[in-house]
């Protein structure tokens, strides 16, 4: 005689959204950690030209891009995001070339772009570390949209700022550095975190 099969009573709606919940609250603090542990913003070095739209390095931008690559040499850089101008992948180049990787391209320009960066960083394996080469309207457009502090625009005399924000919850961390031959003292300019 086949004996019959006991089957554990089914779960109520109540029980599964009680158990959904507990999954999602179990899973809260993977999702933090799963997002780059570091990500690194500059923005591009000096350009040879002001009126040209899409213009390469002047020389003391060239020497930048080298200061860059030799600062970062190692800082273990995952992912490189650039826009889709020169200035900026000239930039990134001497890190590419070091680390033998391929820039993550966004186009700049428009609304979103500090949103679709910020996204673009968040996407990245988690733990990595993520340098993103923006423009001076952009990169602290980036670092808020990160989740850092709400800070003006670069000045258009400053290239040797260099912002590290560690990915930590519940807030990331900004630190401010500067890379390669100092900026010109420019009184008109006050970039400061707020």
């Amino acid at each position: 005689m086949p004996t019959a099969k006991k089957f554990a009573p089914r779960a109520s709606r109540v029980e599964w959204k009680a158990i959904v919940c507990a999954v999602a609250l179990l899973a809260a603090p993977l999702a933090l950690a799963a997002q780059p542990a570091t990500v690194i913003l500059v923005r591009h070095a000096e350009k040879a030209s002001q009126t040209e739209s899409d213009p390469v390095l002047s020389a003391e931008g060239s020497q930048r891009a080298k200061d860059l690559a030799t600062a970062l040499a190692d800082a273990g850089i995952g992912s490189v995001i650039t826009t889709h101008l020169q200035r900026t992948k000239l930039t990134a180049a001497g890190v590419l070339e070091a680390t033998k990787l391929s820039p993550i391209v966004i186009q700049a320009g428009g609304a979103t772009h500090a949103a679709d960066v910020a996204a673009a960083v968040r996407a990245r394996p988690a733990g990595e570390v993520v340098l993103v080469v923006g423009h001076s309207n952009t990169v602290t457009a980036i670092i808020g949209a990160l989740g850092g502090p709400k800070m003006g625009n670069i000045c258009d005399s400053q290239y040797s700022n260099l912002y590290i924000m560690q990915m930590t919850s519940p807030a990331p961390k900004l630190i401010r550095a500067n890379f390669g031959k100092a900026d010109p003292a420019d009184p008109a300019c006050a970039n400061t975190m707020k």
